[in-house]
């Protein structure tokens, strides 16, 4: 991996159609060469110690991040906003970070519910720019209540999409996980972390560390950045 030192900013933008400000955060490491939208998942915003060090291990892997928040998690509330303002969320952070991207090319996506809300987003409207979508865990199913209906607004994304899931995921069964990717052809690429709950966190006896799985996370995201810009999602 590389280790380019990155700079970090911050600053608000507004969220399109309404009167709210939210939080965002660019990573821009010097040797960039694509840039992540991530989302943040349902139960923690975008300085979550995972997403700080996602967008640090990307960083070394030479992808740029912006992290955002929803704007209930910016005023600190527990309960997500309505899908429609999730999605407008994920448009106007969208377009945020195309502003300030210094003309790299976009990918989207984030952690869990994050991650979902953006794909539910570009199923419905195509987000300017964005050549392919990365989810951290996507939430496939409520822990103990397997299904695949959450999945069905995906076969109207026309996008390359990355999946990264865990094997231990509870809301992602991999005998559920691996039918949904192949339904979805080549736009799809499916990448499992062996002994991964859906934080991505491994078993002490698995002999590996957080580090360990991180550095797998932003390496996986990096080659497929790499085949998407060069014309091949796989």
């Amino acid at each position: 991996m590389a280790t380019d030192a990155s700079d970090t900013t911050r600053f608000r933008f507004p969220i399109s159609g309404t009167s709210v400000q939210v939080s965002g955060e660019l990573t821009m490491p010097s040797d960039a060469r694509a840039l992540y939208v991530i989302a943040h998942g349902a139960g923690a915003g975008m300085n979550h110690p995972f997403l700080t060090n996602m967008a640090a291990a990307l960083a070394s892997a030479g992808v740029a991040s912006f992290r955002y928040q929803f704007p209930y998690m910016e005023v600190g509330r527990k309960r997500p906003d309505p899908p429609h303002l999730l999605e407008a969320g994920v448009r106007s952070a969208v377009a945020a970070a195309r502003e300030r991207s210094g003309g790299l090319p976009l990918v989207a996506g984030g952690k869990s519910m994050g991650g979902r809300m953006t794909s539910s987003a570009a199923a419905k409207e195509a987000l300017p720019d964005v050549r392919g979508l990365i989810f951290l865990g996507f939430p496939l199913h409520p822990p103990g209540k397997p299904g695949i209906t959450r999945a069905s607004h995906l076969e109207s994304v026309d996008l390359p999409m990355l999946f990264l899931q865990g094997t231990r995921d509870a809301f992602a069964q991999p005998q559920l996980m691996l039918p949904v990717c192949d339904g979805l052809g080549s736009r799809a690429r499916l990448h499992v972390v062996e002994g991964g709950d859906h934080s991505f966190k491994v078993l002490k006896r698995s002999g590996r560390t957080d580090t360990d799985v991180m550095e797998e996370l932003a390496g996986a995201i990096s080659e497929w950045v790499d085949g998407v810009l060069g014309g091949s999602a796989v």
